[in-house]
C-alpha cells in the first residue's frame, strides 16, 4: 500500500512537471514539434508513460503515438520544415467542389458587373456579395472561404489606374523622338529648354487637403466640411515652367481666368527673373508643352503672345507640342508639380501668402529648387484674335507636323 501511495506521488510530480513545460512552451510550437516534443518526454521515462504525457499535454494519445514513430523513422518524402505530410490536413474546396473556381472566376471578370445575366449585376463584388452569389449557384461556403479562394488564384484588392490616354496619333511615338531630338539638341547648345504647364486649379480657403501631416494626436486641424469657392478668394491657377538643364522651376500663382496671355506672362516673368541670368548668351529658347489648354497648338492667342515675347526679348521661341491625350507625359508633371503636391500634402491652402510660401519651399535632394510669385493682373477670357494679326505672325513651321512644332521669331533684331 504504502509503495503504491508513493508511486502515485511520483507521477503526480512528473505530469505537475510536464504540464508546466507544456504551458512554458505554449504559442512557441506548431502541431508537429509539439508532437514530436511529447514523443520525446515519453521515450525518457518509458514506453508506458504515453497516458501520463497526454493527461498533462492535453494530446490524444494516438497524436503521441505519431511522433513517437516520426522520432524512430523520420518520414523521407516530407521536407523538415513542413508541419504535415503531403495530403494531411483538410480538403480543399476546389476539390470538393470542382465547378467553384469556374463560377468565382466568371463572377469576379470584369464584364460581369453589367452584364443582366450576372447575379450580381450592378452590385460591388464585395466578399459577402461574392459568397452570396456562389450560394445562389448551390456552392456552400463563407465570406472568409471566398477570400482564401481568391488570394489562391492570385486575386488582390484593385483600385482605379489612369493608364486609358485615350485614342492615340498614328505619330504619337515619332513626335515623342522628334520632341527628344529637339530637346538634345537645345541642351547641347547650351540653350534653354523649358517644359510648361498649369498646375490643377486649387480652392483657397480652410478646405480639405488631401495627403497627411504629423501633428499631436487627437488634433487634425479643422476644415469646412464642405467645398464651396469662397466667393473674395476663388479659386487659384499656378502656372509652372520647369528648365529641364538647371532642374529649377518657376510658378506663377494667378487668381484670375487660365488663359494663353496667362501662360506667356508667367513665362515672360521666369525669363526675366531667372532664365537671362542662367543663358545671358541665349539667341533662342525651346518650349514642351501640352497640345491642349492655354498653351494649346490651336490657341491663336498663345501664338500672338509668344509673337511678342519674341519681339520683347530677341529670342527665337521654338515650340514642341505633346501629342494629343499624353498630358500626363509632360516633364513638369513628375519633375515639379509633384514635389509641389507633396509638400503641401494635408495642409490648408488657406490664402494666398500660405500658397505662394510652400510652392517656394519645394526641394528634393536631387537639387530642384523653385520660385513663386502671386501674379494679380486680370485675365479676360473671350480675346479674339483677327486673320490680320495671325498673318503678321513671324512663324516658320517645322517639316515634321508643324502644327506641333514650329518657330516664332522676333519680327525685328534688338539693338546690343
Amino acid at each position: 500500500m504504502g509503495k503504491t501511495t508513493s508511486r502515485q506521488a511520483e507521477r503526480a510530480m512528473q505530469e505537475t512537471e510536464i504540464r508546466r513545460r507544456a504551458e512554458a512552451l505554449r504559442g512557441t510550437m506548431n502541431e508537429r514539434s509539439r508532437r514530436l516534443w511529447a514523443a520525446a518526454e515519453v521515450q525518457a521515462r518509458g514506453h508506458r508513460s504515453i497516458s501520463l504525457v497526454a493527461r498533462a499535454t492535453g494530446m490524444s494519445r494516438a497524436a503521441i503515438r505519431r511522433g513517437l514513430a516520426e522520432l524512430s523513422d523520420p518520414p523521407k518524402d516530407r521536407p523538415a520544415n513542413r508541419v504535415r505530410a503531403p495530403g494531411a490536413g483538410a480538403i480543399p474546396l476546389i476539390v470538393k467542389d470542382p465547378t467553384l473556381k469556374d463560377d468565382l472566376d466568371r463572377l469576379i471578370d470584369p464584364v460581369t458587373r453589367g452584364d443582366p445575366e450576372s447575379p450580381l449585376r450592378w452590385t460591388c463584388k464585395s466578399l459577402r456579395n461574392l459568397a452570396d452569389a456562389l450560394r445562389q449557384k448551390g456552392h456552400k461556403l463563407c465570406p472568409q472561404s471566398v477570400a482564401n479562394l481568391l488570394h489562391s488564384m492570385k486575386y488582390s484588392l484593385q483600385g482605379n489606374r489612369k493608364t486609358q490616354e485615350g485614342s492615340s496619333h498614328p505619330d504619337r511615338d515619332a513626335q515623342f523622338q522628334h520632341i527628344h531630338a529637339t530637346v538634345t539638341s537645345f541642351l547641347a547648345e547650351t540653350e534653354p529648354a523649358i517644359s510648361v504647364d498649369t498646375k490643377k486649379k486649387e480652392l483657397v480657403g480652410s478646405y480639405k487637403n488631401g495627403g497627411k501631416e504629423w501633428n499631436p494626436k487627437g488634433s487634425p486641424e479643422p476644415v469646412n466640411v464642405h467645398d464651396f469657392p469662397d466667393p473674395e478668394l476663388g479659386k487659384v491657377a499656378p502656372y509652372g515652367v520647369y528648365d529641364m538643364a538647371d532642374d529649377s522651376g518657376w510658378v506663377s500663382v494667378g487668381i484670375d481666368h487660365d488663359t494663353a496671355s496667362f501662360a506667356v506672362e508667367s513665362i515672360r516673368r521666369w525669363w526675366n527673373r531667372m532664365g537671362q541670368l542662367k543663358y545671358p548668351q541665349a539667341r533662342k529658347l525651346l518650349i514642351t508643352a501640352d497640345c491642349g489648354g492655354s498653351n494649346g497648338a490651336r490657341v491663336r492667342l498663345w501664338k500672338i503672345e509668344l509673337q511678342n515675347l519674341a519681339d520683347e526679348t530677341g529670342l527665337e521661341v521654338s515650340v514642341c507640342h505633346l501629342p494629343p491625350g499624353t498630358s500626363k507625359w509632360n516633364k513638369i508633371e513628375h519633375r515639379l508639380f509633384s514635389f509641389i503636391s507633396g509638400n503641401w500634402r494635408g495642409r490648408p491652402l488657406t490664402d494666398y501668402q500660405t500658397i505662394v510660401e510652400l510652392i517656394a519651399s519645394t526641394k528634393t535632394r536631387t537639387g530642384l529648387t523653385v520660385r513663386c510669385e502671386l501674379d494679380t493682373q486680370p485675365y479676360p477670357k473671350g480675346v479674339k484674335v483677327s486673320d490680320e494679326q495671325m498673318a503678321s505672325l513671324n512663324i516658320t513651321r517645322h517639316p515634321f507636323h508643324g502644327e506641333w512644332n514650329y518657330t516664332i521669331s522676333p519680327r525685328h533684331k534688338l539693338a546690343h
